[in-house]
């Protein structure tokens, strides 16, 4: 730090006082002005008396999964950048979910992000927050239902586009039959995925239901539909960790097929590295975990709403290959792809 001039520092206490009395002064004008400026926010986002934005995030992410440690993690590093007092909640039941929502409006907070993967079961929580002043924002699924209810802002990737990417990427590799394994039934972004993908690609495609909170289980899964038609030449998952299981289960039926996904993680880098994995579509869940909280604090500071209102945000799709894959790989890493 640099020191200052004895001369300066002999002018500071007459300068000081000066801008003491211009303060006093301006105070004693806005109190005879009578002036009523709103203080339950100031420029930084903090509520009157010094207290910090509240934000709940309340996902449907199963627990011990990595991809909700990506969004987890970009709402995180946004809580910090802004002061924002954040708690993070989930829960694989969507009435558990729907009640975890519950506790946030009860809990007045200032602001909450919310998946909407099972629309239905959270239409009554999100009437709750309309009727409590509470803004809510959307993330990862829900694409066609954020603006239906009432919600500020949407950021994700639309399901149906990134899904008709990869059956046009599936007819470029000219793969003929794919199954598309969908580890959560109701879930209406995995639906909208599988559905694109039916849309563009001209081979066969079926798709398979697995249950996705057993490992085990979607492996068996995987491995008896590929033991019974050795026709299956493509393998498409809606998750990293489905796709690692999904390489095991191609070894175990002693299948030709080849397997690709959706969304990443620092392990599906290094399948995509080694060639296992052909590629995956990334929606790059830590930026929609990172833009929710400040696009929730930006709207408390600044009245700013992305989108307008109007269009959703757009994370993905992003399509990494083995020859892009260095690229993401550092990123990846370190936790924050």
């Amino acid at each position: 730090m640099k020191t200052p001039h004895p001369s300066a520092l002999s002018h500071r206490p007459v300068r000081l006082a000066a801008a003491a009395v211009v303060a006093g002064l301006l105070m004693t004008a806005c109190s005879a002005s009578g002036d009523d400026t709103d203080t339950t926010t100031d420029a930084v986002g903090k509520a009157g008396g010094g207290a910090r934005m509240k934000v709940a995030m309340v996902t449907h992410g199963a627990k011990g999964d990595a991809f909700w440690d990506l969004v987890r993690k970009g709402a995180e590093d946004a809580a910090a950048k802004d002061d924002v007092d954040l708690t993070y909640t989930s829960d694989s039941d969507a009435a558990g979910q729907a009640e975890l929502v519950r506790d946030a409006i009860r809990d007045k907070v200032d602001g909450i992000a919310v998946t909407l993967a099972k629309p239905q079961a959270m239409a009554g929580p999100m009437a709750q927050a309309r009727a409590a002043d509470i803004p809510v924002v959307g993330i990862n699924s829900g694409i066609d239902s954020w603006k239906s209810e009432g919600l500020l802002e949407y950021f994700g990737q639309d399901e149906s586009v990134a899904g008709q990417a990869v059956g046009t990427k599936l007819d470029d590799l000219r793969a003929k039959h794919a199954v598309c394994v969908i580890h959560e039934r109701g879930n209406v972004a995995l639906e909208a995925r599988c559905a694109g993908v039916k849309k563009t690609f001209d081979g066969q495609l079926e798709n398979l239901y697995v249950e996705g909170t057993d490992a085990g289980a979607t492996t068996a899964a995987i491995t008896a539909r590929l033991r019974q038609d050795p026709t299956i030449d493509e393998v498409v998952t809606n998750g990293a960790q489905f796709a690692l299981l999904a390489v095991k289960s191609v070894k175990a039926s002693g299948s030709r097929a080849k397997v690709a996904t959706f969304d990443l993680n620092k392990d599906l880098v290094k399948a995509v590295q080694n060639g296992s994995v052909q590629f995956a579509v990334d929606q790059q869940p830590y930026l929609q975990g990172y833009l929710a909280v400040d696009g929730l604090w930006l709207y408390r500071t600044n009245g700013n709403i992305s989108g307008g209102g109007v269009s959703p945000v757009l994370t993905g799709p992003a399509f990494v290959t083995r020859t892009n894959v260095a690229a993401v790989a550092r990123f990846a890493e370190r936790g924050t792809r």
